[in-house]
């Protein structure tokens, strides 16, 4: 049959896709294919029929599941198993699964035909959680949209559809939802190991059985409730056939066994006794003569003689039988009242505790069997059950009655909790709670609630009380006084219970009830008022119970006023907070514009709109001061039309002027509630022309100056509130500093334009000075050689060294030269790198060279390090040589004994260079400011070897062109080291920041 169904679903899923297809109208008809009637009338036959037997197919699955559903009450797992496997085969599918929901997971329950692998993985881990990236393709949009979801391909689908389709080789698939009340109770997936989508019938059919899984799911969690009540039902049934059985009256259960006793072992009377662990005490009767009744009654509980059957009972804690009383020395009560000859005691224990005896009498001297003393036995054992279940009964029925009243209190507790917490502000509701519930549970007739105002009680709620009654304790608040309870309540600050008002001396308030409990209502020692229930008429004071839970309303009555201040306060505080953030806000906002903008009428603008909209007002202004003029000018406006910014503008407003001489004076915001009741001026009048009638007037100062005035009109008169006055000073203080900041940014701009141009006026001289002054020194040093060359004669030994000292001063002078000219070309942009291959190693020989003779001189030792594999650089390779001989040069003029080492190595791409020397040290302050233009270390030694301090500025330059580095460290007394980086290939030149 699954063959078959498989096929007729191909044809009918062939047929379907040949008749939706839609014809081309220009495709040539001599080539289609034309069929005669008779075959399309029995493919179409053909075709019913496989409906036919697919609807029937489908139907007998359906009756299979209702059946098994009908078969299976209460038991879920054939249902599904059942389900599942008509699913699968009906779809034509491989397996299929079956999960129930448990939140964000799915946990499965069932599964049919599964690959073994798979289902494994499924027993070890049954739940799937659908918020997890695997489970999205298909799980997780099911729950996503409550919806159909069919995957055509699985392994074409997202990372979890590939995972499953290679782990079972699911192909195609689609999940249904179980709804119940549109809420996801399940799904069912039904899966193919073939790439071949479900048909819209297999997918209804499997929809059908969702739908039968929910209505199983639903009569099971039913049929479950409906066993648990039927068992809650028997147990309730059980007990009260026990308690039928002893309904905690004890005397027929005794007057039934002994009527019984004496009757079946043919005795004429017998006596039913308690022990409680001294005294015996007769508790029941069965035909006993009139005279031992009488004696029985008077003698009430007794301990029995020596000698008698209940004392050797007693002693022996056994059976006594005494088949002839008369021999015995002792007659006791029976026998002398009752003419007992023959008796018989039996002892009632529980938990071998004796509780008392059954005694039967015979008048004549017979003994009694053994079945009759088995009997009484028994019924002894019956007695001590039916005390046992008496006692259990009646505390039982204590107990139920001590929880009622405990579960009616705390019900009522619950119920004024969730009105208290439901009427968050709604105290009315709390304290009508709370009067209702105390008179219903205490067997009260009415209750009062009162609040204390300081002074009086006042009443706030009342329950069962007359109209009348409520307007009187309206109308006539409660003093303080011991004549009331409520008064007395307050007085003694605890609860005050008056049994019967008549027989209270103190009590004089008037005939408002019999018994009065007042309790108040405290929070810590301070009283917030008093709850007061009372029975009208008759005389019945409180239990203890009622008291506290009357205490308990009024501790909850307590809370449900402290909750309402503490929200009162915190919706104020919130209030305030929101007020707060706002002018925090409004008040970045215009700091962000003074510190974002330069243009004043950009700031002011944003000033008096944010001061406009949080004082509620509705214009405003700025005014600036214009000092020589001695007026105030318009600068910014807010929610004014033109035409009133027209008459502002053309108006003149001086020191003088009446509007701002207070403001200025006080130097603080002034206010006008109402521009009517002022003095008429022309200024007035123009703004109450335009609709306003209250101004506050704030001036802007920065020190003892006047910057300008903030003013901001409303239409409502009234006075403005502090919190308004403190903000509109907060934001004229922010446009005083705004005004102030851009006459000091067009200072500073106007400072910064001069000073450019005198840098720009004394590079210009320095580069003509330079070059003019070269000139005439390089012909000086040229004459100067010649001379101590000997073209003009040989010189004297004295006249040598005159000429040698001159081309050294020379040579000084021209080095000076050459540094101001660099330094002149650096501050103007004009020193240009001339970059090439250049060696680090032959610069570093070529400084060595040429100042080994002035180490030397000094007898200080000159040494190279190099780092191996040293690359060869490119940059400007001449500037490098002008930086290290600064360095050494420096080195060397500062260092009197000891040692110069040049040290150069390579790391990451990078040269790092060094100079170190023995000299004396450069402190930490001097560091900072070392390479610097015309500064050097601040002390005696520097004074002494002299120098411009331009060499470290312009070497720094030069680093700093390529890209690199260049810092000291130094101690005094310990020597310095020099040190400067830079890529090892400069592309190009790096312009200054």
């Amino acid at each position: 049959m699954r063959r078959r169904s498989r096929a007729s679903s191909k044809l009918a899923n062939t047929r379907s896709r040949k008749t939706a297809a839609p014809k081309a109208d220009n495709a040539p008809k001599s080539t289609r294919h034309r069929r005669s009637p008779a075959a399309s009338v029995s493919e179409q036959v053909a075709l019913y029929k496989r409906e036919r037997d697919e609807a029937l197919e489908q139907q007998a699955a359906t009756t299979e599941v209702l059946r098994v559903i009908s078969s299976s009450p209460g038991e879920l797992r054939p249902v599904f198993d059942a389900m599942l496997e008509n699913a699968t085969r009906l779809c034509e599918a491989n397996f299929g699964t079956l999960y129930l929901c448990e939140r964000d997971s799915f946990r499965i329950v069932a599964m049919y035909n599964a690959p073994p692998a798979y289902e494994e993985l499924r027993r070890k881990e049954p739940v799937i959680d659908v918020t997890r990236p695997a489970a999205r393709a298909l799980l997780g949009r099911l729950a996503d949209t409550k919806e159909i979801v069919q995957i055509t391909d699985m392994a074409a689908a997202p990372a979890a559809g590939g995972w499953l389709a290679k782990f079972a080789g699911a192909r195609s698939v689609f999940a249904v939802p179980m709804l119940k009340d549109n809420k996801l109770v399940g799904a069912i997936v039904i899966y193919r190991q073939e790439v071949r989508p479900f048909t819209e019938r297999q997918i209804a059919l499997v929809q059908n059985f969702a739908k039968q899984a929910v209505i199983a799911i639903e009569n099971t969690r039913l049929l479950n409730e409906l066993r648990q009540s039927l068992e809650q039902q028997t147990a309730t049934a059980d007990v009260m056939r026990v308690i039928s059985a002893s309904p905690g009256e004890l005397d027929p259960v005794f007057n039934a066994m002994l009527e019984n006793a004496t009757r079946i072992c043919d005795a004429e009377y017998g006596l039913l006794f308690s022990y409680d662990g001294k005294l015996f005490n007769t508790i029941a009767a069965r035909n006993a003569p009139p005279s031992l009744l009488d004696f029985i009654e008077q003698r009430r509980a007794f301990l029995p003689p020596p000698g008698t059957v209940l004392h050797d009972m007693l002693t022996t804690r056994n059976v006594v039988h005494r088949a002839d009383a008369s021999a015995s020395p002792v007659q006791s009560a029976p026998v002398r009242l009752g003419g007992a000859k023959a008796f018989l005691a039996v002892p009632m224990f529980k938990d071998d505790t004796l509780v008392g005896a059954i005694s039967i009498y015979r008048q004549e001297a017979r003994p009694f069997t053994e079945k009759q003393i088995e009997l009484v036995r028994n019924f002894a054992a019956q007695a001590v059950i039916a005390i046992e279940n008496t006692r259990l009964l009646n505390e039982l029925r204590q107990r139920t009655a001590d929880l009622t009243e405990s579960l009616e209190q705390q019900t009522a507790t619950s119920k004024v909790l969730e009105v208290i917490s439901r009427s968050a502000f709604d105290l009315q509701a709390v304290f009508e709670t709370v009067a209702e519930s105390s008179v219903r549970l205490c067997g009260a007739d009415r209750a009062s609630i009162f609040r204390f105002d300081g002074e009086l009680l006042r009443m706030v709620a009342a329950f069962n009380a007359p109209q009348g009654r409520k307007e009187y304790l309206t109308q006539n608040p409660i003093r303080l006084d011991r004549g009331s309870a409520s008064g007395r309540a307050v007085l003694e600050r605890r609860t005050v219970h008056i049994p019967d008002v008549s027989a209270d001396p103190e009590y004089s308030y008037g005939t408002v009830g019999r018994t009065i409990l007042a309790v108040p209502i405290l929070k810590g020692d301070d009283l917030l008022g008093v709850v007061a229930i009372y029975t009208l008429e008759e005389v019945k004071a409180f239990t203890d119970k009622q008291i506290a839970l009357v205490e308990t309303f009024a501790d909850q009555a307590a809370i449900a006023i402290e909750n309402v201040r503490l929200l009162d306060e915190l919706r104020h505080r919130t209030d305030e907070l929101g007020r707060s953030v706002s002018e925090l806000q409004a008040l970045g906002e215009v700091s962000q514009a003074v510190n974002s903008t330069l243009d004043l009428e950009t700031v002011l603008s944003t000033i008096v709109a944010k001061a406009a909209q949080l004082s509620g007002t509705e214009a405003g202004a700025i005014y600036g001061y214009d000092e020589q003029a001695r007026e105030f000018h318009l600068r910014a406006t807010y929610g004014m039309d033109q035409a009133l910014i027209d008459a502002l503008t053309q108006r003149h407003i001086g020191l003088d002027d009446p509007n701002v001489t207070a403001a200025l004076a006080q130097r603080e915001p002034t206010q006008i509630a109402d521009l009517r009741n002022e003095a008429p001026s022309e200024l007035n009048e123009i703004i109450l022309r335009a609709g306003y009638r209250a101004r506050m007037v704030a001036p802007l100062m920065r020190g003892e100056d006047i910057v300008g005035t903030l003013v901001v009109r409303r239409r409502t008169p009234g006075v403005f509130a502090q919190n308004t006055v403190d903000l509109i000073k907060t934001f004229a203080a922010q446009s005083a500093l705004a005004i102030q900041n851009a006459r000091l940014f067009h200072e500073i701009e106007d400072k910064s334009r001069q000073l450019e141009e005198a840098s720009q006026h004394k590079s210009q001289f320095l580069a003509n000075m330079s070059h003019e002054l070269r000139t005439p020194l390089n012909a000086i040093l040229g004459y100067t050689e010649l001379m101590a060359d000997g073209a003009y004669g040989e010189p004297s030994e004295k006249m040598l060294g005159i000429l040698k000292r001159l081309e050294a001063n020379g040579k000084h002078l021209l080095g000076l030269i050459n540094d101001v000219l660099d330094l002149s070309k650096i501050e103007a942009g004009q020193l240009v790198l001339e970059l090439s291959d250049y060696s680090i190693q032959d610069i570093a020989q070529t400084v060595r060279s040429t100042l080994e003779p002035l180490a030397s001189d000094k007898k200080l030792a000159f040494k190279l390090e190099f780092g191996s594999d040293l690359p060869p650089g490119h940059g400007d390779g001449r500037r490098l040589t002008q930086v290290l001989i600064n360095l050494v040069g420096n080195a060397i003029k500062f260092t009197d004994a000891g040692e110069i080492a040049i040290k150069a190595e390579a790391h990451n791409g990078s040269f790092h260079v060094s100079v170190r020397d023995t000299g004396p040290g450069i402190s930490s302050a001097d560091q900072a400011r070392l390479f610097q233009e015309f500064q050097q270390a601040d002390n005696a030694i520097t004074r002494k070897k002299g120098g411009t301090g331009l060499g470290l500025a312009i070497s720094k330059r030069i680093i700093e062109m390529h890209g690199g580095k260049i810092w000291v460290e130094s101690q005094p007394g310990q020597g310095s080291t020099f040190t400067f980086t830079l890529p090892v290939i400069v592309e190009r030149q790096v312009e200054p920041a």
